[in-house]
């Protein structure tokens, strides 16, 4: 594992010059997805503005690289999301998944023997959810999860594609809802996913909270009413060595304050649909919430 995420992470490092082992300042990390990639772009630019030299190693990869190369010291900050974190650090957790305090202290406790430190988290929160197109939800009374039972075996489900090994994901809606359903699609990112269940594709579709076209008319989410999903806010985890340098926890303690669901939502969209990129959302949101210099 450690020799893939150097393999990996040379092969990123391009544009940033010298590579995590030979730098100076701070390599901020994200997992391979467009939200993870636009926080941690924000988290760049506002380290920038604070006077940190820093390198950027976005779409790293999915959490099994990229928390590996955060406890080797080969990158230095990543935006986490606080419950899913926890499962995969400490599975066998007993921790309440409902006590949001809970789980944040169960998370800086199972990480620091890695030497690495949570800070604050933000308000904003990305749990996944459960969605289906809105005529068939009509059709078939479809409100929480738990009336795909007895359907379910007719439905194809679609999503990221290491669903079926997440416990939170395709074995937690078994384990916990008796779910077993007709077959699984991955798909690269939730835009795919989207699409695919409006195309017909899929009949369910994993996707995000803060994804802004779940407001949308065609598309129902269904209620996560047995409790699956733990509460997954935005939280920065950060080497411990870093934080010798004081401007890190200031700084990323300063957006954490100020990122709220409603703002991940807007700015999801914008990506989406505006022909956006998370450099320049990112620039924007900072811009907006007085962060950093125009």
């Amino acid at each position: 594992m450690a020799a893939a995420v150097l393999l990996l992470l040379a092969a990123c490092g391009g544009d940033d010059g010298p590579g995590p082992t030979a730098r100076p300042g701070v390599v901020v990390a994200s997992f391979s997805f467009a939200e993870s990639e636009l926080v941690a772009e924000i988290y760049a630019q506002a380290l920038e503005a604070s006077g940190l030299t820093v390198h950027r190693q976005l779409g790293l990869g999915q959490r099994e690289l990229v928390l590996p190369a955060l406890r080797g010291g080969l990158v230095d900050v990543v935006p986490e999301y606080a419950g899913s974190a926890l499962d995969a650090v400490a599975p066998g957790s007993e921790v309440e998944r409902g006590d949001v305090d809970a789980v944040f202290a169960a998370l800086a406790e199972a990480l620091d023997p890695w030497g690495v430190s949570v800070l604050d988290p933000a308000s904003a929160s990305n749990e996944n959810v459960l969605a289906v197109r809105g005529d068939a939800a009509r059709e078939l009374d479809l409100r929480t999860v738990s009336d795909l039972v007895g359907v379910a075996d007719g439905f194809v489900l679609g999503g990221p594609p290491e669903c079926p090994r997440r416990p939170r994901c395709l074995p937690g809606l078994e384990s916990r809802y008796g779910l077993d359903f007709a077959g699984f699609e991955p798909f690269a990112d939730a835009v795919l996913v989207r699409r695919a269940l409006i195309d017909g594709v899929i009949d369910v579709g994993v996707l995000f909270s803060t994804d802004a076209a779940l407001t949308a008319d065609g598309i129902t989410v269904l209620l996560d009413d047995r409790g699956l999903q733990p509460p997954d806010n935005v939280v920065p985890v950060v080497r411990t060595e870093a934080l010798a340098d004081p401007r890190i926890r200031a700084t990323l303690d300063e957006v954490s304050a100020a990122l709220t669901t409603e703002s991940l939502r807007l700015m999801n969209w914008r990506l989406a649909n505006a022909g956006t990129d998370p450099e320049a959302e990112a620039r924007a949101w900072l811009v907006r919430r007085g962060l950093v210099d125009r």
